[in-house]
């Protein structure tokens, strides 16, 4: 947990208008530490039989990936239109309310990291299809607890 813990904490503070830009270095953790170090926990938990820990480290280190690739390339970001970033992130959020679903078989402590960061994903989610600056630093805020949690 403490990849997804330290890389949703520094971009959080950015989305909840703590540090207004995110930077270099929250590029670098994210691509790195939330990335490929989380993508290859995945690839170890699913060798040790371990599909939940598997699905959710591989999964959300290719979503730290993919974020690390939007956010390098603006022309993306620029194509896609204001709302761009509002798909992607209506994915993530479907996909993590599963993982919830998923985690209330594990333990108390992965439930209570997954609810937040469902609520986390849906104010960004709007916040990215709306504009509103408001939402998205409370998913920012979230995002923080979530890190907190982890």
């Amino acid at each position: 947990m403490g990849r997804l813990a330290l890389t949703t904490f520094a971009l959080s503070l950015s989305n909840a208008g703590i540090i207004p830009e995110a930077g270099a270095a929250v590029l670098a953790i994210a691509l790195f530490y939330g990335g490929l170090v989380q993508l290859i926990a995945g690839v170890i938990e699913f060798a040790k039989g371990n599909v939940f820990g598997a699905t959710a480290f591989t999964s959300y280190g290719a979503f730290w990936m993919a974020f690390w690739w939007l956010e390098t390339n603006p022309e993306v970001a620029q194509a896609a239109g204001p709302a761009g970033l509002g798909p992607f992130l209506l994915g993530w959020t479907i996909f993590t309310a599963y993982m919830t679903v998923a985690a209330l078989r594990t333990n108390g402590v992965l439930v209570a990291v997954f609810t937040m960061l469902t609520a986390a994903f849906i104010c960004l989610t709007i916040g990215a299809f709306t504009g509103s600056t408001l939402i998205h630093e409370l998913g920012g805020w979230l995002g923080l607890f979530t890190a907190f949690l982890a």
